[in-house]
């Protein structure tokens, strides 16, 4: 691949003369760092001859980021900060922890809001506001400016009423929901499908009765476990189903469909604090907002088969889910193994306080019968998505 002056026209857009530093920068690293570090010297006198020289720092900078790359030293996170210090790139993470998407997987609307950013920072820079040459050399003023005058554009009304910020981040939103209903979608019908080739569990009507007697007075209490149960079945108004089977199943759902976070905002702002420790409740609802459909379908499939007396630790459960042939899952790292098996330490006690499991965490009638129907349940209903 041959990187010389035609190679950075095609690449940029751009003729020589109109060429930014950002990029020349994207052309760099557009090709293997060995292949740019032999044309820099070129580049670099063939933008000299056109009358655009850029700077001594720029191309110091360029060389000594390319060499960090070919050495295998340079991190993602240095790359794009040289990228940044070119003027006009956006920084990719602010500091109120706006991110931008990937390149590959900006939508309409983030691809016009980054491109209008970039116009922006070129404004600015021919206008002397942004010194290229400071945020090279790693000037933290410099970097302190760049990253304020970003964070305003990006907070501040455009001419059409829409805030940058904003409208990326409800983008961004709309396809995570779309793709969680898809997979959500799909996974029913897998459920459904292989549901429709087992036997039907017997009702288990005088287990149920007593666990739901148990539940109603689990869930007026206050703490873990009840605060825990009455987030996940989004029943914090304090009115619960009148039919047993309707409550326990609500309350079942809710742990592989969290509907809500604890109410209390003081303990929900953990999850926002970088330097503190998620409480107890806070951990467990994280946990369970981590496993994934295919995890929850694979684990209840197995334990359906097996039926009662099978054990339903989260242990075994996590092998059940690597060991599964109805879902298309590889979990062949020990590590991956254990993540799992980690998430699920925050099911089995919230399942025993339902009487799917025992106090040995093996799966019982009630276990057996009802796990299908809650994971139906949760999948069906469409709660909202977990923040």
């Amino acid at each position: 691949m041959g990187l010389d002056l035609d190679f950075a026209i095609r690449h940029s857009g751009r003729p020589a003369a109109a060429m930014t530093r950002r990029d020349v920068a994207r052309v760099l690293l557009a090709v293997p760092s060995g292949h740019a570090l032999v044309a820099l010297p070129d580049l670099r006198r063939q933008l000299l001859a056109a009358g655009n020289p850029l700077s001594v720092r720029f191309w110091e900078s360029a060389k000594a980021v390319l060499m960090s790359i070919e050495s295998g030293v340079a991190t993602v996170g240095d790359v794009q900060r040289w990228l940044e210090s070119s003027g006009t790139e956006p920084i990719m993470l602010t500091r109120s922890y706006f991110l931008w998407p990937e390149e590959s997987e900006r939508g309409p609307v983030a691809t016009e809001m980054y491109e209008r950013l970039v116009e922006f920072l070129e404004e600015r820079l021919a206008a002397g506001e942004i010194d290229p040459d400071a945020l090279a050399a790693g000037d933290p003023g410099a970097r302190h400016a760049y990253e304020e005058l970003q964070e305003r554009w990006l907070g501040t009304p455009l001419p059409d009423g829409r805030v940058p910020n904003v409208v990326v981040n409800d983008e961004q939103d709309q396809e995570l929901y779309a793709a969680w209903d898809e997979e959500e979608a799909f996974a029913l019908g897998e459920l459904r499908r292989v549901l429709d080739d087992l036997p039907e569990p017997p009702f288990p009507e005088a287990d149920l009765r007593s666990a739901a007697r148990r539940l109603r007075v689990t869930l007026t209490r206050p703490g873990y476990p009840g605060n825990v149960l009455r987030a996940c079945a989004g029943l914090e108004d304090g009115d619960l189903p009148e039919r047993d089977e309707d409550l326990w199943l609500t309350v079942a759902a809710g742990i592989a469909a969290p509907i809500s976070d604890l109410p209390d905002e003081e303990d929900a702002a953990r999850f926002f604090d970088m330097e503190g420790e998620l409480s107890h409740e806070d951990s467990i609802l994280a946990s369970l907002c981590a496993i994934h459909h295919a995890d929850w379908l694979a684990s209840v499939i197995a334990l359906v088969r097996y039926g009662p007396g099978v054990l339903a630790s989260p242990e075994r459960i996590a092998r059940f889910i690597a060991d599964s042939e109805d879902v298309d899952i590889d979990p062949d790292e020990p590590e991956d193994l254990e993540a799992t098996e980690m998430l699920f330490t925050a099911v089995t006690p919230l399942w025993a306080h339902l009487g799917i499991v025992d106090r040995a965490e093996v799966l019982t009638p009630l276990g057996w019968w009802g796990l299908p129907k809650a994971l139906e349940r949760a999948w069906s209903s469409g709660p909202a998505l977990p923040e």
